[in-house]
């Protein structure tokens, strides 16, 4: 999953002599809230209607608004994490694609980008999703891995964070293809790690009760 997959080519570049009534045109055309400024085929910097409506003059050219995002751009083989994180330290939604010389190719939008993961078979598969919180120097992926497929699960997917509430440990953010956790869960927590969520859970009912069940209806008849 890298760049080049994901490259919108029904988004156009605004050119900097462009005014700011067409970008405005264009946003409500093709349904988005920012646009490229492209001059020369070298990125200018991102425009949007909330930069256009605080200037409160239509007639103006582009290039000359304060644009954003002026370093919001990767290479064609870039991938999707990072991506993510250009447009994220920009604080923008899209993120433009250029050659090894800088010339503008084309245009990502996180949203995008967000739909084409959601399609991935880590995503699609069925499976829960467990999150656990423990020290920066407790963090072992192939330590963690074992544990779960010791109780026949796998590991799917994993996302490391910053705990919020404690910079001094990480969040891991796990998608087991299990649906009930309770081995799992176990197995981990004996291990010393901390479980802090479960999520998409579907705990299995022992068959004793299931047939307890049965019994309790059957004398009720």
């Amino acid at each position: 999953m890298i760049a080049e997959d994901f490259i919108n080519h029904m988004i156009p570049p605004l050119k900097g002599t462009d005014d700011a009534h067409k970008a405005i045109v264009w946003m409500e055309e093709f349904r988005c809230n920012f646009l490229p400024v492209v001059d020369d085929n070298k990125l200018l910097g991102f425009i949007s209607e909330e930069i256009i409506l605080e200037t409160n003059d239509i007639d103006r050219v582009v290039k000359d608004f304060a644009l954003v995002g002026k370093e919001s751009f990767v290479q064609r083989t870039t991938h999707f994490y990072e991506i993510l994180r250009v447009a994220s330290e920009n604080k923008v939604q899209m993120v433009a694609v250029v050659d090894d010389a800088g010339t503008y190719e084309g245009v990502i939008t996180v949203q995008d980008t967000i739909a084409s993961f959601a399609q991935t078979t880590a995503v699609q598969m069925p499976g829960s999703v467990l999150v656990l919180s423990m020290n920066h120097n407790d963090y072992s992926l192939a330590t963690i891995s074992r544990l779960i497929e010791e109780n026949n699960a796998k590991v799917l997917s994993s996302i490391v964070k910053e705990d919020p509430l404690e910079s001094s440990r990480l969040r891991l953010i796990l998608k087991i293809n299990q649906l009930d956790l309770s081995r799992t869960v176990a197995t981990l927590e004996r291990f010393g790690y901390r479980v802090i969520g479960r999520y998409q859970e579907t705990k299995q009912e022992p068959a004793n009760k299931e047939r307890l069940d049965m019994l309790f209806r059957y004398l009720d008849i």
